[in-house]
């Protein structure tokens, strides 16, 4: 049984929404090294219907030449919460139908290694609600947004989160680590 591994860009005032904004500040190589070590525990991608859309398009056509993580996101079984989706055309893709919690429980008891979650923001709001998270990999840029989509929301649950480890990259952008309280 793995863990699910989730992985967020946000801005200091925890906007998540559409990380374009991220580029300015390049990714350095501790910022690799640390998305390596992410992507290289896991041997499953889960994504909400969203962010694979989004993801398809920008990683289906890249080569490891591209991009080192290029294979990772091709090659690897990539699960899609979505109760609308029926026809996937990334490689490697299997819808799951929508957000089960108890589903998400069994894929992750039955998966070896890892199961890794970028972006999808409303799948992942469901799985730390539901205590599905095992650790929230957060890469927090130097910058308020003032508005856009908050990983937690206004009004949403209280949800209490131990941290687990941290580190900054040269460029100012925090990795903060956390887990379950």
């Amino acid at each position: 049984m793995g863990k699910i591994i989730v992985h967020e860009f946000s801005s200091l005032d925890a906007i998540v929404e559409a990380p374009s904004w991220t580029f300015e500040y390049g990714f350095t190589d501790k910022m690799t090294a640390a998305m390596g070590a992410l992507t290289g525990s896991a041997s499953r991608i889960l994504l909400g219907r969203v962010t694979h859309e989004m993801f398809e398009p920008a990683w289906s056509v890249r080569t490891v030449e591209d991009d080192p993580g290029a294979p990772f996101f091709n090659d690897t079984t990539k699960y899609v919460v979505s109760s609308t989706m029926t026809d996937p055309t990334w490689r490697n893709t299997e819808v799951i139908g929508r957000y089960d919690a108890e589903a998400l429980r069994k894929l992750k008891e039955s998966t070896d290694g890892d199961l890794f979650v970028s972006g999808s923001i409303t799948l992942v709001r469901g799985m730390l609600a539901d205590g599905l998270v095992d650790e929230l990999h957060l890469f927090v840029y130097p910058l308020a947004l003032g508005s856009g989509l908050r990983l937690f929301p206004d009004g949403g649950p209280q949800t209490k989160l131990a941290l687990l480890s941290s580190d900054t990259f040269e460029n100012g952008v925090l990795h903060l680590v956390y887990g379950p309280a």
